[in-house]
């Protein structure tokens, strides 16, 4: 395969996972939208407080559709490190997305329900970035890739081929010398 189509071949794969990502990303924003505003309306609870309920329901449900859908061909083998690596960088990105609606509500004194839901989807842009970056990157790790079945076929030719050039021993020339 050509240099150029190996690239478009990535970028297409990257594409699809960035797809997938933004799909369950989206069911889990409406998620966290609707318990936010049905603990704002509902509840006593301050602005920041319920947003970070509303967050760590979003995260449940996000790690479901990550993990069976978005992900489902990575490395399954280690489940135990894979969730608390999420659930790490879960918590990096609710400080990020909550910490946004902290400082518009407490630094600026911006808590309508219209400003509220305004910097709450923001957080949740800025943290999304972050946490598309740390899953790929640490948590959904990617299986090595496998070489093509012609590859591997030829590679015990090409080890004793190269085994057989190393011990040869070079003869001198008689003619030469």
């Amino acid at each position: 395969m050509s240099e150029r189509g190996a690239l478009r071949t990535r970028l297409d794969l990257l594409a699809r996972e960035v797809a997938k990502f933004g799909a369950v990303g989206a069911v889990g924003l409406l998620v966290n939208i609707a318990v936010f505003n049905l603990l704002r309306h509902t509840t006593d609870l301050q602005v920041v407080r319920a947003s970070v309920l509303a967050t760590f329901v979003a995260i449940l449900c996000n790690y479901v559709g990550f993990r069976y859908w978005t992900y489902r061909d990575r490395d399954k083998s280690r489940r135990t490190r894979e969730l608390t690596l999420f659930l790490l960088f879960s918590v990096a990105g609710a400080v990020i997305e909550n910490g946004v609606l902290y400082l518009a509500t407490y630094g600026f004194h911006w808590n309508t329900p219209v400003q509220s839901n305004f910097f709450k989807i923001l957080g949740i842009g800025i943290a999304t970035l972050f946490r598309f970056w740390s899953y790929r990157t640490w948590v959904f790790k990617a299986l090595p890739a496998e070489p093509p079945a012609d590859e591997e076929a030829a590679r015990p030719a090409e080890r004793f081929l190269e085994q057989r050039r190393s011990t040869e021993t070079v003869e001198p020339d008689p003619v030469r010398n």
